[in-house]
């Protein structure tokens, strides 16, 4: 038994040996393989810019002008001179009504202009003789006096019946119903044949003109109670933009609206106050009633920061983060305030400083305190280290 196990013993040191040696030799491999190189992640230069803030306000379209068509005099519809739904301009006849009584009563008018302008020539020519006679003493001074006060007379009769001439003018004038003003007219809401009546309640027809048009929109108090702080503080400039008017399907309106004035007093029920813009429509594309949105300047603010919305993290609880490369090339967490969004961009208010180089790509293989190889963005990414590469094995 004891000479069976001779051989056993005999290859055991061989078989340590060799288990030293290769052991030896992976750990020697492992010693001289290379530090992989830092990741590679591509940043953004905060840089600062003046910017123009602006807001998106709700609002609808209403006319620059409305006006109801009612008739001044009464009568029987003889003729409607209008199409419905067309363009009218002012002072284009719209309805003619009967106006036989009115004429009539014109016609009499002048009559009665006639007869007191004979009456002023005859009243005339006796005072004159009687201004003659009484340089003779051929009248009495009495009987000139007369004569002169029946000139007075006969001149006033006339004015009289100018007047008169003239108001009976107007009322066959009424007759014609023409348009106030120039715009598209409604439907009428009589026919021929109606009677209407003066200052009656309801209208003929309705006239709006669309071109311009008025955009009426709705600001907070708050908002408004904001800007003119930042303003007072200096932070903001005022500035009278255009407003971009967006239409109910998102689209821009080609046409850029202009203040026409803002309500000084808060509607109490909503908290919020009117503004009016007037907005060119040439086109007539926007109509009365109409949703549409306008994108109103706040002001400018000079200095500011513009961070991009990539750049930016949040956590649950809503608070703003971002990592950016310091000096030493290492990635660092700071903690940001940003204020609203304009385009792709948050606007910085507290965080970051012009000059940060914020990280924009490459955030899920970082965290605080790694070595990264920091590139531009839109730049070329950086070259590649030939002494961080891996050693080819022989």
């Amino acid at each position: 038994m004891t000479f069976a196990r001779q051989p056993s013993l005999f290859w055991l040191p061989v078989f340590l040996t060799l288990g030293l040696a290769v052991c030896g030799d992976a750990r020697s491999q492992q010693t001289a393989q290379p530090k992989p190189p830092p990741p590679a992640v591509t940043v953004v230069t905060l840089k600062p810019e003046t910017v123009t803030l602006t807001r998106e306000l709700p609002g609808r379209t209403h006319p620059f002008r409305v006006a109801e068509v009612r008739p001044q005099v009464g009568g029987i519809v003889e003729r409607l001179l209008f199409d419905e739904g067309k363009l009218v301009k002012a002072g284009q006849p719209l309805y003619q009504l009967d106006d036989a009584a009115y004429r009539a009563d014109y016609n009499s008018a002048k009559a009665s202009l006639t007869r007191a302008q004979a009456r002023l020539e005859a009243a005339r020519l006796s005072a004159k003789r009687s201004a003659e006679l009484v340089k003779i003493n051929a009248v009495s001074r009495q009987e000139d006096e007369d004569a002169t006060a029946a000139l007075r007379q006969a001149e006033a009769d006339v004015k009289v019946a100018q007047a008169t001439i003239d108001s009976a003018g107007v009322v066959l004038n009424r007759a014609r119903i023409a348009a106030p003003i120039q715009g598209r007219i409604g439907k009428s809401s009589v026919t021929q044949g109606a009677l209407v009546t003066a200052n009656q309640t309801a209208a003929l027809a309705t006239i709006q003109q669309l071109d311009p048009m008025y955009v009426d929109l709705t600001q907070s108090s708050a908002e408004i109670l904001q800007i003119r702080q930042e303003v007072a503080a200096g932070n903001l400039s005022s500035t009278d933009v255009p407003a971009k008017i967006l239409l109910e399907d998102g689209t821009e309106y080609a046409h850029r609206g202009r203040l026409a004035f803002s309500e000084v007093t808060v509607d109490p029920s909503t908290g919020s106050t009117a503004i009016r813009m007037i907005v060119p429509n040439p086109k007539e594309l926007l109509l009365p009633g109409m949703y549409v949105r306008a994108v109103v300047s706040a002001g400018q603010r000079a200095g500011a920061l513009l961070a991009p919305q990539q750049g930016i993290a949040r956590d649950p609880k809503g608070n703003a983060s971002a990592l950016v490369v310091n000096a030493d090339g290492n990635v660092e967490a700071r903690k940001v305030r940003v204020s609203r969004a304009i385009g792709d961009k948050w606007l910085v208010e507290d965080g970051l400083a012009a000059g940060d180089r914020v990280i924009v790509e490459g955030v899920l293989k970082v965290k605080p305190g790694d070595p990264v190889q920091a590139a531009e963005a839109g730049s070329a990414p950086p070259a590649a280290d030939p002494a961080a590469a891996p050693a080819r094995a022989n």
